[in-house]
């Protein structure tokens, strides 16, 4: 692709995400966003003028923006359930794919995205926007410099609660047919980064699950138990119910050291009698202002500039979908699951 040529930015499911989405997009240089699409023409309307899109064309048929080729990319921000129909059309349309979390609600709709993402040869990237999270940043940094030395157990919560009450898309996450599950539907956020701190595969999943409060028409508690390649045992919290206050947890066990979200105690520093804790920007809040997009979509934009595979592809993200996917099974046959599953 020439250098000088612009990428153009089609946006379905003009919500909540989408619009820092569109901030992030119109900061990039090499970028313009040039069509939304939105059920809602009102909606589509209010976005357009809020952020100066006077010349993005507005559809309601989300097929159309696809088909516009004035669009390059087009970036999946719509409900869940539509992530799979969507990702294969705009890749078997030869558009470039940035699809939000989840990329499917269950493994066969996965593994179609999956091969048509690889029948086009499209760049791909999937909303997993924690891996640009200066705490994660700082995570990987420590443990690449040895602070933990052998890490042998790590775990990552997510836990979030009253979503009728500050939650946008709570109508529709919380049943079974749109949103899911629990870890589709958030804590896949926590299963990406224990893959991100534990640096080999998940060989086998258990997990037990329940609905406690039946505000959701899944469970919308679920506790998974990994066991990895290297012998290192993750495990990952997940409670979307209840009265519960946002908290993203990390803890990592290692031969040297321990991290307790934003502490740790480590013999890689001689000296050191106490626990320390490091200034950071912890992931805290589940109001998406405070997210990384900008950074996410700047990747996904340089690598499509100089062809590069993209961190969090399509081929990343199906080993994160699969213990997903694995959890829940296991749930609901209470028994360990292998992967990769087939």
């Amino acid at each position: 692709m020439a250098a000088a040529k612009r990428l153009g930015i089609g946006v379905i499911g003009i919500g909540w995400v989408a619009r820092e989405h569109i901030k992030a997009w119109k900061n990039n240089p090499h970028c313009a966003v040039v069509a939304l699409a939105s059920h809602s023409v009102a909606n589509a309307t209010s976005a357009k003028e809020t952020h100066g899109l006077s010349d993005a064309r507005l559809y309601t048929d989300w097929a159309e923006l696809i088909r516009d080729p004035r669009v390059d990319v087009v970036d999946i921000c719509s409900m869940n359930h539509l992530h799979v129909p969507q990702g294969v059309a705009a890749a078997e349309a030869g558009k470039h794919v940035l699809i939000e979390k989840p990329a499917a609600n269950d493994l066969a709709g996965l593994r179609q995205l999956e091969r048509a993402i690889d029948a086009s040869g499209v760049k791909s990237l999937v909303g997993f926007e924690l891996h640009w999270s200066p705490y994660f940043e700082s995570i990987r940094s420590m443990r690449d410099n040895g602070f933990f030395g052998s890490i042998f157990y790590a775990e990552c919560d997510y836990f979030s609660g009253n979503q009728d009450k500050w939650y946008q898309g709570y109508h529709w996450v919380k049943t079974r047919e749109k949103g899911g599950g629990a870890l589709p539907a958030a804590g896949c956020h926590a299963v990406d980064a224990i893959r991100q701190f534990v640096q080999s595969e998940a060989v086998e999943v258990f997990a037990y699950s329940g609905n406690f409060t039946r505000v959701m028409e899944w469970d919308p508690t679920i506790v998974t138990l990994i066991r990895f390649a290297d012998g290192t045992i993750g495990k990952v919290g997940c409670i979307l119910e209840g009265n519960v206050t946002y908290q993203f947890n990390v803890r990592l066990h290692g031969s040297k050291g321990t991290l307790v979200n934003d502490r740790f105690l480590t013999s890689f520093i001689p000296g050191q009698t106490g626990w320390a804790q490091f200034p950071t920007i912890l992931p805290d809040t589940p109001e998406v202002s405070h997210h990384p997009f900008q950074a996410e979509l700047d990747h996904l934009v340089d690598c499509i500039r100089e062809d590069r595979t993209p961190t969090v592809d399509i081929k990343d993200a199906v080993k994160t979908h699969e213990i997903m996917f694995a959890a829940e099974q296991s749930a609901r046959e209470g028994r360990p699951v292998k992967l990769p599953l087939s």
